[in-house]
């Protein structure tokens, strides 16, 4: 199967946003891939002292603009994460990941559950919980290719969650992420191929890049990873459309190598 992830460098003008992203879309489906992957806040990359900007699911453009795309190119395609209001809800929005069929319907959506509330010295505070609401439950989706397990950016730094995905029946774990520059040169590539050896997955990990509003900055290097930890594809720190083929096969071949999903033990302390 040929996949792609988008990398881009979202910013705060959403009809921009859109406009480049559907762009990218039919660059990677003129190129045969099967299924497609954006970043993490796909539509938009605001300046966090902004006023920002919220719509519920139904109502958000880039929704409606990725229904379109998935439809007119028959592809799966996985918006990594866009901002939406849950019901009732007039402040806070769940950063949510939306998985969409080939004939434009909503398939899956995952609700990114560990919300990034750190200082990592680049110069800026992360306090994600003060506008978005944390999910409480975790998501694989079936598709034609294989068990999709859905997470997003600082999810990954929690390798209970994987596993569990895992043991659900994941064959492919996807990262979608907007990574700071800091934390990514320091620990993006270890932590991505880590999740997929110790599991036994291939992991795509979509990602924004460059420079957005506020002078926030993201290190980019989109990743395939197979499941034996090779970096099959890495899309270094320009936009544009990262593509690999993949094998399913290969997630059993590894897991019969080294049964570790098999090997869990319960244990107690002393």
């Amino acid at each position: 199967m040929k996949i792609a992830l988008l990398q881009m460098t979202s910013g705060a003008d959403i009809a921009e946003n859109i406009a480049r992203f559907e762009a990218l879309v039919t660059e990677a489906a003129d190129k045969g891939a099967q299924f497609i992957a954006t970043p993490e806040n796909t539509f938009l990359m605001e300046n966090p002292h902004a006023e920002r900007v919220r719509f519920g699911q139904e109502q958000h453009p880039g929704m409606a603009a990725a229904s379109e795309v998935a439809k007119k190119h028959k592809v799966w395609l996985l918006i990594g994460s866009v901002a939406v209001l849950p019901q009732g809800e007039q402040e806070k929005t769940y950063n949510r990941s939306v998985l969409f069929n080939p004939d434009g319907s909503v398939a899956a959506h995952y609700d990114k559950i560990h919300l990034f509330d750190v200082e990592v010295g680049d110069g800026q505070t992360y306090k994600e919980s003060n506008r978005i609401l944390a999910g409480g439950k975790a998501k694989v989706a079936e598709t034609p290719f294989g068990k999709l397990g859905m997470t997003v950016c600082y999810d990954v730094r929690f390798p209970h969650l994987y596993r569990t995905l895992a043991k659900k029946g994941a064959d492919i774990l996807a990262v979608p992420a907007a990574f700071t520059a800091v934390t990514g040169e320091a620990h993006w590539h270890t932590l991505l191929r880590a999740r997929a050896i110790e599991n036994g997955c291939f992991v795509i990990a979509p990602a924004q890049c460059g420079t957005h509003p506020g002078n926030r900055k993201t290190f980019g290097h989109s990743l395939v990873v197979d499941p034996w930890g090779k970096v099959l594809a890495d899309g270094g720190t320009e936009e544009g459309v990262v593509l690999a083929d993949i094998d399913l096969a290969q997630v059993q071949k590894v897991r019969g190598s080294i049964p570790s999903l098999v090997h869990d033990r319960d244990f107690d302390f002393e």
